[in-house]
C-alpha cells in the first residue's frame, strides 16, 4: 500500500496527488501515484490513477499538489472534492 493513503474516522479516504487539468467548470484532475510492487518479479511500479474532482472556488491550477477526500457521487465520474492545497505549482 501507498503511505499516501489515509482514512478518517467516517470512512473517507484522503489522497495527495498533482493537478494535470483544471479546464473544466468546478472540475479538476487530479493524477495520484501510487508504487507497488510487482508480485512475481519483486519490483517496484509505479501506477497512475486519474481522479476527478470538484473544486468549486477554482483555486488549483495545473501543476499543484493538492489533498482530495473522497465523497458522494456528484456527477457522472466526480467522486473526490479538493481539501486543501497543498503546494502551489512553480
Amino acid at each position: 500500500m501507498s503511505e499516501e493513503l489515509e482514512v478518517r474516522k467516517n470512512g473517507q479516504k484522503i489522497r495527495e496527488g498533482v493537478v494535470i487539468s483544471d479546464a473544466m467548470t468546478d472540475t479538476v484532475v487530479v493524477a495520484v501515484i501510487e508504487r507497488v510492487r510487482h508480485p512475481r518479479y519483486r519490483k517496484t511500479v509505479q501506477r497512475t490513477k486519474k481522479l476527478y474532482a470538484h473544486d468549486s472556488k477554482f483555486e488549483a491550477k495545473v501543476g499543484d499538489t493538492v489533498r482530495v477526500e473522497e465523497t458522494r457521487p456528484l456527477s457522472k465520474l466526480k467522486r473526490w472534492r479538493v481539501v486543501e492545497i497543498v503546494e502551489r505549482a512553480r
